[in-house]
């Protein structure tokens, strides 16, 4: 007989359905759910640190971009790239110091402006046809 089997035989006991029970199984649970809990925690900041913010909207026949991470500052020098419906690239340059990028309107299509900010920081906006033709 092994140690285990020995641990096994003293640990369990009968509960009123006739399951066995663990008498270390509380804590093993315990355990888990507190791991999986700081787990979600730990994540949680993590998930939210790659979040970037991009908006754009048309006016006077351009197209104005404004990106920031959530706390508020300037996506400085981020990648703004203007893809039409068919996923070709349109447009291509960078934010200034104060997360700002706009252009003349490359097509009146469907827009995707994807921003990409580095380090994982990456977010997109659809400008809709109409939305372009409107701001022409």
């Amino acid at each position: 007989m092994s140690i285990l089997s020995k641990y096994v035989d003293i640990a369990y006991i009968t509960t009123l359905k006739g399951l066995k029970y663990d008498m270390n199984t509380k804590f093993h649970y315990q355990l888990f759910f507190f791991t999986a809990l700081l787990s979600i925690i730990l994540t949680a900041g993590s998930a939210s640190a790659h979040k970037v913010n991009l908006f754009a909207y048309v006016e006077g026949g351009r197209i104005y971009t404004e990106s920031y991470f959530p706390d508020g500052r300037a996506v400085e020098k981020g990648k703004v790239m203007v893809y039409d419906s068919e996923k070709k690239l349109l447009v291509e340059g960078d934010t200034d110091k104060d997360g700002l990028f706009d252009f003349e309107i490359p097509a009146l299509d469907d827009l995707d402006i994807v921003l990409d900010a580095t380090m994982g920081h990456k977010n997109s906006f659809k400008l809709k046809k109409s939305e372009v033709e409107a701001g022409k």
